[in-house]
């Protein structure tokens, strides 16, 4: 590979990792709050208590 696909693949790499830094943020933060996630399962609203989520 060369210089410049190593350092898109790294940079892909960090933003997949930030990303799912902050949905586990978010998560645990909605759980704290007995909050609601809210998410589009095939075009349709769906709301989840985030309690029902599983965290690591």
């Amino acid at each position: 590979m060369n210089k410049n696909k190593l350092d898109t693949v790294e940079l892909r790499n960090k933003i997949l990792k930030g990303i799912d830094l902050a949905v586990e943020k978010l998560t645990r933060r909605k759980q704290k709050e007995d909050g609601e996630l809210v998410f589009s399962r095939n075009g349709e609203v769906v709301i989840v208590k985030a309690k029902d989520l599983a965290t690591e």
